[in-house]
């Protein structure tokens, strides 16, 4: 499915591989119904969050911390499981594999500006490469639309390592700012983020959620996994708030009103 060819550019801990080889190996005998993305999601709960976690080397390296995580890279590293699962793709080398493919441009590792850095280009892109689709359509209750307009880290390098110390990376990301500005996608806003049979038919357990905000500059202000309870739909995430993976308490609906910026969600489906 994937080949990979950077064998001299990853870093991870024994404790990283025994961890991922330990749940594929259990992925084996799991029925084939089973909720992967939730199944694998659970795994990580109670992990601390840590921020920038892959802002680490120089030159940019695959790296794999599934010891601590930000909402992005549980989101990947739940991913990349899922998707070798979906695949019958059991080993290390295929956990890695999938998350190059996943993480980077084309699948291809080809420095700091090849990653996938706003969540929009990281849709498209494994869209193309037919590892995620995102749920779009014209009625209920996608009744909102997002026109891209993203430039924040070209007008803010200095809140970036990597730009900091490589000014000639910046109009690097700005082109790809501006490829992706303009560009419209319907969400699910958040008045209608409620317990209906409406958003149940819609999302799915186990769906990255992507949350869209009105932070200038910006597409996407988190992310998560759709947990369905009886009184509604949760998020599953790497939180700031409670300091590490968690199910939160509260109903994604309820989560979504505190926060003003948060205008509602995109849905992301995870491709068998």
């Amino acid at each position: 499915m994937w080949t990979l060819t950077i064998a001299a550019q990853e870093h991870y801990t024994a404790a990283d591989s025994t961890f991922v080889t330990q749940l594929l190996t259990e992925a084996r005998s799991l029925s084939r119904t089973t909720n992967f993305p939730l199944h694998f999601a659970r795994k990580f709960i109670g992990r601390p969050y840590v921020a920038h976690t892959l802002e680490v080397y120089d030159p940019e390296q695959l790296v794999v911390n599934t010891r601590q995580l930000d909402c992005t890279t549980l989101v990947e590293n739940v991913t990349a499981l899922t998707l070798c699962a979906y695949r019958n793709l059991y080993t290390w080398r295929d956990y890695l594999n999938a998350l190059v493919q996943m993480r980077y441009r084309h699948g291809k590792l080809d420095g700091y500006t090849s990653r996938l850095h706003y969540f929009t280009d990281w849709i498209e892109d494994n869209t193309r490469k037919e590892l995620v689709s995102e749920v779009q359509q014209e009625t209920q209750p996608f009744t909102a639309l997002q026109t891209i307009s993203v430039n924040y880290m070209s007008r803010h390098p200095e809140a970036y390592k990597a730009l900091s110390r490589h000014p000639e990376f910046t109009p690097l990301i700005a082109a790809q700012e501006d490829s992706l500005n303009g560009r419209t996608y319907r969400y699910i806003p958040k008045y209608e983020v409620r317990n209906t049979t409406l958003l149940r038919n819609v999302v799915r357990d186990g769906d990255i959620i992507a949350i869209t905000c009105s932070k200038p500059g910006l597409d996407i202000a988190h992310l998560g996994f759709a947990v369905w309870r009886n009184d509604g739909l949760h998020l599953l995430n790497a939180s700031q708030l409670h300091k590490q993976v968690v199910e939160e308490p509260m109903t994604l609906g309820q989560y979504l009103s505190k926060h003003p910026s948060h205008t509602g969600i995109r849905i992301v489906r995870i491709q068998k």
